[in-house]
């Protein structure tokens, strides 16, 4: 069906939601278009869209078409177990949890269902603790509060991997009339009550490697979301001084007291550092609304000063490795685990300790997939990403911010018993490794325009390489094409097909474009390494001015 033949089947739907129909008779000619000209896929984290009326939107029925396909997926390939399901505090984030639950109920599939929204990572570790077929976790990470989604994962706690997804968007596909798919509510659907915590809990406190007397001071914000369901509390029983920032710890799918739901925005500080000041903490702690991504602010020199993704990453796998060789624990064989997209630091530090290093593409359902492969080749070390993302021991296969809370709060402590910040502690590891710096510049193009003007920009530079006065191009992967140019060769890419480009050039110097698999935008990510961080700065942020310029004219 086309747009507008979709708009007439809602429309002719008597068992549509009031409030839909309101919203579809209240919508124009270019909304139609907007919200049924396609129907949401799977990107790299699943479902995600905005909130409303329509098959390119994310409401009840959508959830329920996902639901039935991902169900029908599990019982085509015969995958023993239930389906663990939590949520997020977005507006609509409880009904969608369960009604999925009662979908699965209605086909004979069991499911564990959350009594109280939890942190993404807790669905994770439930999937392999009830040991299910798969999981269900609603919400739309960082994004704003207009939108939610729908991340499906697999029998191992990582989110599903491009081959599967493809299965369950077939199943998807094959349901033609969402207003027919039937639910029910009996035994099938078992709570998981806050007991199931500790059980979770536990294993966060293992990840320790250092018990030391606390003296730093900290303050929380989950940013009116589920982390203030168990973080500050385990902190406190830890023996770390935790002062929450009140206004934020309120569940709220408005997000009323923050200028930013997402970590990696600068505004989404501005309270924090405020109270930070009041009380003179050494660190601020902020989680995303799904407590899955972690973002932190350092005193340092009576100023607070944010780190990046990459930079928190790095200080957290040379932490881990310089400890564990410390104590004798390292083991001679591991795997660290990063992203096409991540600072190179990672995978120097990690080379430097004699770990394994595994690259993959944007998304920690990649990396969940290859310690799934490699668990009987060697420990599992570390992982991230450079959006804030990382997890530090795979009894959860995504990333997971209560375990980066627990052990940045562990490295912050160790280094202020010497007198030093993280700050001071980042400037050791730039010395000893190099200057890198990175930054992502994100170009957001909403609707069906802002499509088509993604398509352009990737076609450009799949087809005109972008050209850095004084440094050579070395090579550049096309992931689309599974494909490496080294001058007059042409390599193979074990990489699953993605429509990202990456363009590497002399001087450790790397530019990538990627079209988010999530949100309405294209992000350009930029990298480089320096004798000093002003002269790293300066490189990336004229590359970034020289690409803005080039996309303007296009």
């Amino acid at each position: 069906m086309n747009y507008m033949e979709k708009y007439a089947f809602w429309k002719s739907q008597t068992a549509l939601d009031q409030e839909m129909k309101k919203e579809l008779d209240q919508l124009t000619d270019q909304d139609i278009q907007e919200v049924f000209f396609s129907d949401i896929t799977f990107g790299t984290g699943g479902l995600r869209g905005l909130m409303g009326v329509g098959t390119n939107r994310i409401n009840i029925y959508v959830i329920r078409k996902a639901t039935l396909g991902f169900a029908r997926y599990i019982q085509k390939n015969k995958i023993p177990g239930g389906v663990a399901i939590s949520y997020d505090n977005r507006r609509h984030s409880k009904t969608f949890a369960t009604e999925a639950a009662k979908v699965l109920a209605f086909v004979g599939i069991e499911s564990y269902l959350f009594e109280e929204l939890r942190p993404t990572p807790m669905l994770s570790f439930a999937v392999r603790h009830f040991k299910c077929a798969g999981g269900i976790m609603i919400t739309a990470s960082h994004n704003p509060k207009a939108y939610n989604g729908y991340k499906a994962y697999d029998r191992t706690g990582a989110q599903l991997n491009i081959e599967d997804a493809e299965a369950v968007i077939s199943e998807i596909n094959q349901i033609e009339n969402p207003f027919l798919i039937q639910t029910v509510s009996n035994d099938l659907i078992h709570q998981v009550k806050s007991d199931f915590d500790e059980l979770y809990l536990s294993l966060v406190q293992q990840i320790k490697i250092q018990d030391e007397p606390k003296k730093i001071k900290i303050v929380y914000s989950p940013l009116h979301g589920t982390g203030a369901k168990i973080i500050p509390s385990f902190l406190t029983r830890e023996g770390y001084d935790v002062l929450p920032y009140l206004p934020q710890m309120k569940i709220d799918p408005n997000f009323s007291e923050t200028d930013s739901s997402n970590p990696e925005e600068a505004a989404a500080y501005i309270h924090t550092i405020q109270y930070a000041q009041q009380v003179q903490a050494d660190i601020i702690m902020v989680t995303d609304p799904d407590a899955d991504r972690l973002g932190i602010a350092v005193r340092h020199k009576d100023n607070y000063q944010l780190l990046s993704g990459n930079q928190t990453a790095a200080i957290e796998l040379y932490y881990i490795l310089s400890q564990l060789k410390k104590q004798q624990k390292l083991p001679s064989k591991g795997f660290v685990y990063t992203t096409n997209v991540t600072t190179d630091m990672i995978s120097v530090i990690a080379s430097s300790y004699g770990m394994d290093v595994v690259t993959t593409l944007t998304g920690f359902k990649f990396i969940g997939e290859q310690a799934e492969k490699n668990q009987h080749k060697g420990p599992y070390i570390f992982g991230c990403e450079e959006s804030y993302g990382s997890l530090i021991k795979d009894f959860v296969r995504d990333k997971d911010a209560v375990q980066a809370v627990y052990m940045l709060a562990e490295i912050a402590n160790h280094v202020k018993l010497q007198g030093l910040t993280l700050i001071d502690y980042l400037e050791t590891i730039y010395q000893r490794y190099g200057y890198n710096y990175e930054y992502t510049k994100n170009i957001t193009l909403p609707g069906l325009s802002g499509t088509q003007r993604i398509e352009t920009i990737m076609n450009h530079y799949r087809a005109h390489p972008p050209v850095i006065e004084g440094r050579k191009l070395i090579k550049f992967d096309d992931i689309m094409h599974q494909k490496q140019y080294q001058g007059n060769q042409v390599l193979p890419l074990d990489l699953p097909v993605s429509n990202v480009l990456k363009y590497h050039y002399e001087g450790q110097t790397w530019i990538t474009f990627r079209p988010s698999g999530t949100e309405p935008k294209i992000k350009i990510y930029f990298g480089t390494q320096a004798s000093s961080m002003a002269i790293a700065k300066d490189t990336v942020d004229a590359l970034s001015e020289m690409i803005s310029k080039e996309i303007e004219k296009l």
